[in-house]
Formats: structure tokens, C-alpha cells, sequence
């Protein structure tokens, strides 16, 4: 298929550069082609995975373009009879590997599922290809999703945008790189322990915890208990996420506790005035947290562009034991992983496998009594009572997305943090469990970069189940900051 004038103008580097709103409005007018937008991403894709490793999985190119060619097709047909297609159309898509995609294969970064293909598509994926995505492969994980470095033993680690000896964060870590490599237009992702926070603050882009409910889990055969992980989306900009949400979100008789509020309120502009809202930062909670040198200063300078919209900001503190809080974190998530991966951890064989992150969580998971669990689900509660406190003063809560920058790639996890000994794989990331914990919506910002040009975000946290109000603060911040201008320098060197 011949280029259209504009895409030839413009150019494979520019397609991929364009915001995923410009994206689909330039599809859908058919100023370019899916083939065309196919042929620039797979083309960004050649340039840039080979240096960090972000996407796997990759399907055949031939396969890829003949699917953009009949998305081509079906928008003719579309068009001539009045019709509009889904805000996805034609746009490459790569699943985060934890989620199942049916027909492609599915690892969760684990030996022990590395041949794994599902049969059907995690409740995300099906509404993505509804929209009009098309997969081109996975975005890598660490191994079951644990910890926040996305390293695994069947494709390996995945680089920073920034600085590829850098850990991408997690373990949303692929999907990060991607989107700040712009070798995806969006991208989903999960988080249980700041997965869709950290890799976004890591890599300058922005990630969203949605309210707890707002996008369905699923099919899954616990729709009750599991109520720590989850997923959401990832984008250059608030607004394209934004979208994506509104294609994400939605009520689904499969996952009986999800919302039934109508998605397309996340599709409308997100501009408000600000003048007046309330922020309270709460930093590293008085100093309970280690901080890297230059994260705090980092954080503070960036919450000036909370004042530049017209926020009041001021310091505050939760009244709740951080300690019990961490206790309580360690239980609950405890609990939740040995409920999902117990079964592996009984075949011997399966175990000796897995990493030995994941048989410390099943272990400490199978210990627990049912006493033990239902005292943390108290305790948790509180938790989330202390932060509905201080929400009567506050219109947003924010501390940063991680307590440190990103470390050497090639460490397994931090084992210190400013002198402070860490006491378990992902102590380094407490910082995070009190959002997921809450089960509130928290949206990671750019908050600059540190002395070492490497950046960090913030944590923007808002009311239960005010997830628009968290994407609209966020927009006016994005706006306000400019942070997301400075580029990875491998896009500049390009």
C-alpha cells in the first residue's frame, strides 16, 4: 500500500511521536493508514528493543500487516456507511506478559510457563481488540510480577529509556520503557506493590492505579478476596491515558464488585481550575522512609507546579504506626500470593523453579492462620479510615512513586537505601503500600529528574473511587511541569 502524502511528510519517527489522541484522530480521518502506523511502530520497535528489551514475544511482521490491512478495510467500509470504530483502531498494542492474551503466549516471566499460550483474552485485552488494537507482542515482567525490576529468567532484563544499565522499574517495567521509547502509542499494565507507579516515574511517563473495581480483573476464578492487584493504564500524556481508561473501565458480570459507572466520562476533555484544591504532601512520612540523596529535594521542587495551577500545598502526616502498616502489607500480600501460586509451590519440582522471591512469599503466605489474615483486613481498614481523615481537609494526597532512582540493572534488588539495611526484597518500595493498601486512586506524575539525570515521579492520591478528579489535577500538573518534554537521549541521539 502506497504512502499517504502526509505519512511520507511526516515520516515513521513522527507517527510514533504523535500522542495516542493525535494517533487515532489521524486514523480515523484517514490522514494515514493502520499499515502505515503498523509499519512506523514495527520499524521504532527494529531501532530501539534491541537496546533495552522491553517488548517480547513479538509476533510475525507479515501476520501484523495483514491485520492493519483489514483494519484498513473495515474503516473504508465504516466510513462509507456513517459508522465510527473503536478509539484503538489500528493502534500496536503489547499486553503486559502477566495478563493472558489468547493465541499468544503468556510467561509471566517464569520458566515454568514459558510455553504457556492461553486459550482467552485477561477482560483488558478483550476490550482492546474491540477497540481496534492490534497485538503485537508482550511487554516484559519480572518473574509472577514480584518486585519492581523487571528482570526474568526466560527473556531477561529490561533496560531504563534513560540509561539502559538502569533498572526499568516494575513490574510494569516493559510497558514503561515502551511508551517512553515511543515504540507503543499506550500501554496497560498491573500493580499490587506501585507497579504501575514506579516504571512510570523511572522512565518519565505517567501510570494510574485506578479505584479498586474501576477496571475489571478478570476472568479469574477468586472475584472476591483478591483485592491488592490490579490493572490500569499507561500513557505519554494524562489525556492518553485518559482514553485508554474509558476503553479499560466498566462494569463486567464476571468480576461482580466492579464499577458500574458509564467509562466514556473518562473520554471527556480533563481541564478544570484548580484555584483552591487542597494538597497535602506527605513526603517520607517524618523520616520513617530512607530516601536516596536528591529524591526529597527532587519531589519538593516538583510540587511548585501544584502552587503554579493554584493548589495550596502543606506538609501533613497520617495518624497511623507506619510500622503496623508494613505488617500489614506483609500479610495481606502474603496471603494473596500463596492463594494464587500455592499450587505450584506444592509440585517439588515447579518450586526449585522459581525464584527465591516467590517461595518467601508463598512460605510466609502459608504460615498465616485465617486469624492472621482477618486481623491485617482490620487493621488495613483503619489504614484507610486514617487516610479518609485526612481527605476531609485534603483534595489530594502525594509522596513520591519510589525511594530512590534507578539503580544498576544488573543487582537483583536494592540492599540499602541511604545507609539503611533492606530487610526484604521490596522493603525498598514501601513507599507504595499505602495507596494499594487504600484502594484509592494514585496516579503517577513526572517529577523531574535527580542530580544524576535520572528520573523520579510523585504520587498523586485521590478520594475513593475519584479517579477523574486524580486524572484532571494531573492534566492541569503535566500542563503546568513540562517535565515530559525531556526525552530518553537515546530518542535524541536518534
Amino acid at each position: 500500500m502506497a504512502q499517504s502524502a502526509h505519512a511520507a511528510a511526516k515520516g515513521a519517527s513522527e507517527i510514533t511521536g504523535w500522542t495516542a489522541i493525535q494517533l487515532s484522530q489521524a486514523i480515523q480521518s484517514r490522514t494515514v493508514s493502520c499499515v502505515e502506523v503498523m509499519t512506523a511502530y514495527l520499524s521504532q520497535i527494529d531501532q530501539f528493543n534491541p537496546k533495552v528489551n522491553a517488548i517480547v514475544s513479538l509476533q510475525g511482521r507479515d501476520g501484523l500487516l495483514s491485520q492493519a490491512a483489514g483494519l484498513d478495510a473495515q474503516l473504508a467500509s465504516a466510513n462509507k456507511a456513517g459508522q465510527r470504530v473503536g478509539w484503538m483502531h489500528g493502534f500496536p498494542q503489547a499486553p503486559k506478559d502477566l495478563t493472558n492474551t489468547a493465541g499468544i503466549v503468556t510467561t509471566q516471566g517464569s520458566p515454568i510457563l514459558k510455553n504457556n499460550v492461553p486459550k482467552y483474552d485477561s477482560i483488558i485485552v478483550e476490550r482492546a481488540r474491540k477497540a481496534g488494537a492490534v497485538l503485537v507482542g508482550k511487554t516484559n515482567t519480572p518473574e509472577f510480577g514480584l518486585g519492581s525490576h523487571t528482570y526474568n529468567q526466560v527473556f531477561g532484563t529490561t533496560g531504563n529509556a534513560f540509561d539502559p544499565s538502569r533498572s526499568a522499574g516494575g513490574s510494569s517495567g516493559g510497558a514503561a520503557v515502551s511508551l517512553a521509547l515511543n515504540m507503543l502509542p499506550v500501554a496497560d499494565g498491573s500493580d499490587m506493590m506501585g507497579s504501575l507507579r514506579n516504571p512510570a516515574g523511572w522512565n518519565n511517563v505517567f501510570g494510574f492505579r485506578p479505584s479498586w473495581g474501576r477496571v475489571p480483573f478478570g476472568p479469574t476464578n477468586e472475584v472476591f478476596m483478591q483485592q491488592l492487584g490490579y490493572e490500569g493504564p499507561m500513557g505519554r500524556t494524562v489525556a492518553d491515558l485518559s482514553m485508554l481508561l474509558s476503553v479499560q473501565a466498566g462494569f463486567d458480570a464476571r468480576t461482580p464488585l466492579s464499577i458500574n459507572e458509564d467509562p466514556a466520562i473518562f473520554a471527556k476533555p480533563l481541564a478544570k481550575d484548580f484555584k483552591g484544591a487542597r494538597v497535602g504532601w506527605m513526603g517520607d512520612f517524618n523520616g520513617y522512609l530512607p530516601m536516596e540523596a536528591g529524591v526529597m529535594d527532587t519531589c519538593i521542587k516538583a510540587l511548585k507546579n501544584f502552587e503554579t495551577i493554584g493548589c495550596k500545598v502543606e506538609s501533613v502526616q497520617p495518624d497511623f504506626p507506619m510500622e503496623k502498616l508494613w505488617n500489614t502489607w506483609l500479610a495481606m500480600r502474603g496471603f494473596v500470593i500463596a492463594g494464587i501460586a500455592g499450587g505450584l509451590y506444592a509440585d517439588p519440582k515447579l518450586r526449585a523453579m522459581m525464584k527465591p522471591e516467590a517461595v518467601w512469599e508463598i512460605e510466609n503466605g502459608l504460615k498465616l492462620s485465617g486469624a492472621d489474615v482477618y486481623r491485617a483486613s482490620v487493621d488495613r481498614s483503619a489504614w484507610y479510615q486514617a487516610l479518609n481523615t485526612l481527605f476531609q481537609r485534603f483534595d489530594y494526597l502525594v509522596l513520591p512513586s519510589a525511594q530512590m532512582f534507578p539503580f544498576d540493572a544488573k543487582l537483583d534488588w536494592p540492599k540499602s537505601i541511604d545507609g539503611k539495611p533492606m530487610d526484604t526484597y521490596h522493603r525498598w518500595m514501601e513507599v507504595v503500600v499505602g495507596g494499594t493498601l487504600a484502594g484509592v486512586p494514585v496516579l503517577n506524575v513526572p517529577a523531574g529528574f535527580g542530580p544524576n539525570g535520572l528520573p523520579i515521579g510523585l504520587q498523586v492520591m485521590g478520594r475513593a473511587q475519584g479517579d477523574l478528579a486524580v486524572l484532571q489535577v494531573g492534566h492541569a500538573y503535566e500542563k503546568a511541569s513540562g517535565y515530559t518534554s525531556r526525552r530518553s537521549p537515546l530518542l535524541t541521539a536518534a
